[in-house]
């Protein structure tokens, strides 16, 4: 199998969500079994045909437990992606190779989980942080010198860029305001009707210098489910075939989850750079060709830093490619439409990938005016990431 044989073979024909809250009042089991049963709902693909799921190493509720739930017969393909935001789009490559491969025909993903009424990934090192194993050895290294959250972590690689390229607490807080707008006219966002200022951002109280409260995503409760198959048989389905055009997952060098600091360069994101690599060599496409984009924005510099190395603009450039308005609606690259992690919901960038099948359906809340053919939707960043690009199938 070549690095180019799967891709456009599969496509998302089912997407499917609870609301996104800060107290679901259900359990994360409950949630991931509704989310499910609305993608297939929304794909018309009935409960017994699902023979395969690929999830979250971080996922509660194991494919077991759902099938059971469920009434699912039988799993013929089942895998799990590590490194939480950063593999978001990473279990949709799984299930797009099981697919293309004859594995599985039809193949789940979702996740589901209370990140606001339970366990707080923002609030400090999570239970499983305290576990005694090489997994989580590297928190020995940075936790002592108080880089104990996401945000902390984030901070010291978003103040060197500040400082190499001149971008500011505003430049950041451009892509605060954006995705929030774009949630405002969204009912399934948690900051609809609720558009912020410049002026709001930069009067939000600081959480770990330069991150202040409006750069950092929301935390939520909910979950979010796709549904893979062919696409031949999508064809065949009520929606539109969102085709897996291009799926990919990258590690680089000298890598440590979110912080690594031993690099040359730390404000640099190489595993971002091999992950586009892949993507256009996959799909023959290029970041010119994207029609629009769903980045991954637990903090509004990551958009930044993304946008340079996908290639949208050069190095340093980022602040002057949104100033400019390629991120608007009627923009290069309308961007986070649905109003991303900062304004919808997280829902480690599942919820995303859904924006960008609407996207291509046409059907997105904030649907851009020009024809959207091709849409690119990354995971979390600076970890080991992935992303996907989806196409339409004209």
């Amino acid at each position: 199998m070549t690095i180019t044989s799967f891709a456009g073979h599969a496509a998302i024909a089912g997407i499917g969500a609870t609301e996104f809250s800060k107290n679901s009042g259900r359990s994360e089991w409950q949630l991931a079994c509704e989310c499910v049963l609305a993608a297939l709902d929304d794909a018309q693909i009935p409960v017994a045909d699902v023979d395969g799921f690929a999830l979250f190493t971080m996922e509660t509720n194991p494919e077991i437990a759902v099938a059971r739930a469920l009434g699912i017969p039988e799993l013929k393909f089942f895998s799990r992606i590590p490194h939480g935001g950063g593999g978001a789009c990473a279990p949709v490559q799984q299930a797009a190779l099981a697919v293309a491969a004859g594995v599985a025909e039809t193949v789940v993903v979702y996740r589901a989980f209370n990140e606001r009424s339970g366990t707080r990934f923002g609030a400090g090192p999570p239970p499983f942080a305290y576990n005694a194993n090489t997994d989580q050895e590297y928190r020995n290294w940075i936790n002592p010198y108080g880089l104990l959250t996401p945000a902390s972590q984030e901070a010291f690689l978003a103040r060197l860029y500040m400082e190499r390229y001149g971008a500011t607490s505003a430049d950041f807080g451009a892509i605060s305001v954006l995705s929030r707008r774009n949630a405002a006219t969204n009912p399934k966002a948690w900051f609809y009707e609720r558009p912020i200022t410049i002026e709001d951002h930069q009067s939000s109280r600081m959480i770990a210098d330069p991150l202040r409260l409006l750069d950092c995503c929301q935390e939520t409760d909910g979950g979010q489910a796709l549904v893979i198959t062919t696409v031949e048989r999508a064809r065949d389905l009520p929606n539109p075939p969102a085709v897996i055009a291009a799926a990919a997952q990258g590690v680089g060098p000298q890598q440590i989850s979110m912080s690594s600091y031993y690099r040359d360069d730390i404000e640099r994101m190489p595993e971002v750079e091999l992950v586009a690599d892949q993507l256009w060599r996959q799909s023959g496409l290029s970041a010119a060709e994207m029609d629009a984009a769903i980045l991954y924005d637990a903090f509004t510099p990551m958009v930044l830093l993304q946008l340079e190395e996908y290639g949208f603009c050069g190095r340093g450039e980022a602040k002057d490619f949104i100033a400019d308005g390629h991120l608007d609606l009627g923009g290069s690259l309308p961007t986070n439409t649905n109003g991303g992690q900062l304004g919808e919901g997280y829902i480690h960038g599942v919820n995303g990938i859904a924006e960008a099948v609407r996207l291509i359906r046409g059907t997105s809340v904030n649907q851009p005016a020009k024809t959207i053919d091709h849409v690119l939707a990354t995971g979390g960043s600076p970890v080991p990431h992935s992303a996907v690009v989806l196409g339409s199938d004209r």
